[in-house]
């Protein structure tokens, strides 16, 4: 008689929940370390079942030891549950899936650009400390269906920055790309041709929000000097900031600053 022993996978689901005696930004930066926390097993699902052929009699008997020996090690460590020792070390990350919105009422430019015979309009929305949270990319002579997907394409680049994804790392999937319209750039200071339009959008972001100077194709005429420095900043200077898109000025805010301390007005008023 043959016989058989069957190899089960499970997947368990469980939280953890801890208690807090204050919710602020120093006990939930300490999460991680805290050993006190409850395991509960939410949902156990069944991922594969194998079954294997056993040989004689001698070699089952070894399996079942063996399996013995490693029920015998769980059973030395068990899953702690709700009602399990407080006391015992726990070791569980919490991942963070938190999506930062952006605001209503949002910063950022539109920069007009014409590639081979198409125009592309790059719109961009910033947070308030000048990070870019979506972009919305519109062109003419391009069917719905091209439209449609360009539209959903930028909002999926949207959700990825809200939810932490990194410009860099969209930066360099989208650099060089190639697909018609290419060419040419018309309309835009610093790029001059462009193999697609996600290499030019993703060159343009590049360059205004990450400073990537390599990427352009004319000299930047912005000074060396470091805006970004506390010693020379003044007060003026960080309402500017606050208040002006960080993408439009590419970050050159003390160059685009217009000194109006001589300019008189005079109001006059009519009797």
């Amino acid at each position: 008689m043959k016989k058989y022993i069957v190899e089960t996978y499970y997947t368990c689901t469980f939280k953890t929940v801890h208690n807090l005696n204050n919710l602020d930004d120093a006990e939930l930066s300490k999460i991680d370390q805290r050993t006190d926390g409850e395991v509960e097993v939410i949902d156990v699902k069944l991922n594969n079942r194998k079954t294997k052929k056993l040989g004689d009699k001698k070699d089952v008997k070894t399996k079942d030891n063996n399996i013995k020996k490693v029920l015998a090690t769980q059973d030395a460590n068990p899953i702690r549950t709700k009602n399990s020792d407080k006391n015992k070390p726990l070791e569980l990350k919490v991942k963070n899936n938190s999506r930062f919105k952006m605001p209503d009422r949002r910063k950022g430019y539109i920069q007009k650009a014409q590639i081979g015979d198409h125009k592309v309009y790059l719109h961009t929305g910033e947070y308030d400390d000048g990070k870019i949270g979506e972009i919305f990319i519109d062109t003419n002579k391009e069917g719905e269906l091209v439209k449609a997907m360009m539209n959903n394409f930028a909002i999926a680049i949207s959700l990825g920055l809200q939810y932490g994804v990194p410009l860099d790392e969209y930066v360099d999937a989208f650099i060089d790309t190639k697909f018609e319209p290419s060419g040419n750039v018309i309309g835009n200071d610093r790029i001059l041709s462009a193999s697609s339009i996600l290499d030019y959008v993703f060159r343009e972001l590049a360059i205004s929000y990450l400073g990537k100077e390599d990427l352009a194709h004319t000299p930047s005429i912005a000074s060396s000097k470091n805006i970004n420095s506390e010693n020379g900043d003044d007060k003026f200077l960080k309402i500017v900031k606050n208040i002006t898109s960080k993408g439009f000025v590419r970050s050159n805010y003390e160059e685009k600053l217009v000194d109006l301390s001589d300019v008189r007005i005079n109001l006059k008023t009519k009797n």
